[in-house]
Order: C-alpha cells, then structure tokens, then sequence
C-alpha cells in the first residue's frame, strides 16, 4: 500500500543526505495520507538500505497498521504536529548544522534572505529544548512555530513543514542554506544587514512569476 510515496519518502531522505542534513539514520521523514493514516520512516535503519516495506504506516494514536518495523521513536511527536497543524501532509526532521548552530546563539534565525522568507515565510523561531523520542518535541515545535514552515529545536535540529514532500524538502534544504549565509556573516562580527517586516512581507508576496 501506498508503494510510490514511500518510495518518494526514501527519495526525500537521501536529499536528505545529499545535502548534509543528516547523517547515517538521523532524522526522519513522515506523511500524512489520503485516508487519514500516516507514513513513517523506521527506526535506526540507514536510508541508503531503506526498502518501501520498511515504511510503517500507523493510525493516528501511533497503532502499526502495516510493516514489522519499528516506527521512528520519534513518532508521537510527529503525531501530535500532524494533529495540530491540520493544513500540513509532510514532515522532514533534520539534524541540519547550521541552522541547529544557529538556535545555540539566539532565541530565533532572522528572515534576512530571500530563500529563508520564499520558503519559511518568516523568522524561524527555536522552541526550547526537550529530550529527543519524547512527544515533548511535538509540542514544542507546534508552540514555537508561529505562521513558520519550520522551527529549530534547541540543541537538537530542525523540523521542517509542507502541503507535501517537496515543499517540506524545499524548506530544510533552503533553510540550511540560509542559515549557513548567516552563520558565516556572524563570524565576520560586522553589523548583520536585516530585513524590515515590510521588507519580509513583500518578499513573502505571491507574485504570479515562479514556477511552472
């Protein structure tokens, strides 16, 4: 059942590793179905020998529905964003290094670059630490996250949201872009040129003009 979204659900996951959000089985990447049930990867399997029938799919109190893997430990906290945040049908959590960085130095990773707002759509906030394979993160991010397509979690990493796994995608990779720019301008210790809310507000804007 649903062979061709887990399939694009491992896809997602070597992007993953692709662009150095991860590494060996960290993170994770979880769907929200057409039916209500949700796709999630399994536990501490490298994603380079992940198979379509490692994916769980499980309802939404975390019941396995099908496959004989065990579920990321992370589940209930995926759970309870899917929950709280209806309009969303994909997750990625990453351990991405800049942006975690980031969330060690400050409070929140400023909209200052187009990428971050065409994706995020505002200032990514950090939601306080919580232990990790706890539901606690689930809360936090849903508390924190704002009108965000992502949040970072203190000393921890980063989960990003979408309509689907490509915008979810699209938003860690373009974050962890973002954040490695701003990263790279703190260390140079020269006053950071930020944007004004109007300025984020117009960027943010749907103009008609990108893609296909």
């Amino acid at each position: 059942m649903y062979e061709r979204l887990k399939q694009q659900m491992i896809d997602a996951a070597l992007e993953m590793l692709k662009y150095r959000l991860i590494s060996l089985s960290g993170g994770n990447v979880s769907v929200r179905t057409e039916d209500g049930t949700f796709l999630v990867t399994p536990s501490a399997i490298r994603y380079e020998r992940m198979r379509s029938e490692d994916i769980v799919l499980v309802d939404s109190d975390g019941a396995i529905l099908e496959g004989d893997k065990n579920p990321s430990s992370d589940m209930l906290a995926l759970l309870y964003i899917f929950e709280h945040k209806p309009e969303i049908n994909a997750l990625i959590h990453t351990h991405q290094p800049y942006a975690t960085a980031a969330g060690l130095i400050a409070d929140r990773l400023p909209a200052c670059l187009t990428t971050i707002i065409d994706t995020v759509h505002t200032h990514v906030p950090v939601a306080p630490f919580t232990i990790s394979s706890d539901i606690g993160m689930g809360r936090a991010a849903v508390e924190y996250c704002g009108r965000a397509n992502a949040v970072i979690l203190s000393n921890h990493g980063v989960v990003g949201f979408g309509r689907d796994l490509d915008e979810a995608l699209e938003t860690v990779v373009y974050l962890e872009e973002g954040a490695k720019t701003y990263m790279a301008a703190k260390a140079a210790k020269r006053k950071i040129k930020l944007l004004t809310d109007v300025q984020i507000r117009s960027e943010d804007a749907d103009r008609g003009n990108y893609g296909q």
